[in-house]
């Protein structure tokens, strides 16, 4: 089992070590099922992998983290929520760069408001004009499956199917509104595994 920093032991206790070596191995599973199908459809375009591995991510880590935590369908996708914190993984990056560089594609949708509700409090708030709500979000019932205590885990990671996993890293993080960036304020690397 390997070692575990403070961070991880304060969120997720004894578990912290098993965490750290399994969620890695998970992910590499993941992009070798995806870069199989990729194979297996020949197609010019990556699309069957990049399809591929949004699919298999979730399915891989609620198998290797089976019996550690509560398993919920959120968006047709199963996560596994460890001690009162949802493990959500995300692809970032296509190339190994680091963690805070990630942004999401859209502003708006399930994952951007699962990070906004159950991520960290901004480390400095909008300022409150009182416009009303000038950001129109969409509906998701199914964060309200969730406890309003609950604390995202990101789990984001770097990977191509030229190179595999390049990177991998788990903290919590906020969204900002202005360029969809995450704003980490909790990170740190997992390895690889094989």
């Amino acid at each position: 089992m390997g070692s575990a920093s403070q961070w991880a032991r304060d969120t997720f206790g004894d578990l912290a070590g098993e965490l750290a070596d399994i969620i890695p191995a998970c992910l590499v599973r993941a992009h070798e099922r995806a870069r199989s199908g990729q194979e297996g459809v020949h197609t010019q375009t990556l699309e069957a992998y990049g399809h591929g591995l949004h699919a298999v991510q979730y399915e891989e880590l609620a198998a290797g983290l089976e019996g550690f935590g509560e398993t919920l369908s959120l968006k047709g996708r199963k996560v596994v929520v460890v001690r009162g914190h949802p493990i959500y993984p995300l692809r970032y990056a296509k190339k190994n760069v680091p963690v805070t560089e990630a942004r999401l594609r859209k502003g708006t949708g399930f994952r951007a408001e699962l990070i906004r509700r159950y991520g960290p409090p901004p480390m400095q708030p909008a300022f409150d004009l009182d416009w009303g709500d000038l950001e129109e979000s969409e509906a998701q019932p199914d964060l309200d499956l969730l406890p309003e205590e609950t604390r995202l885990v990101l789990v984001a990671y770097a990977c191509s199917l030229e190179q595999g996993v390049m990177r991998i890293e788990w903290g919590s993080a906020e969204l900002r509104s202005q360029d969809r960036r995450l704003l980490w304020h909790q990170h740190e690397p997992l390895t690889p595994g094989t």
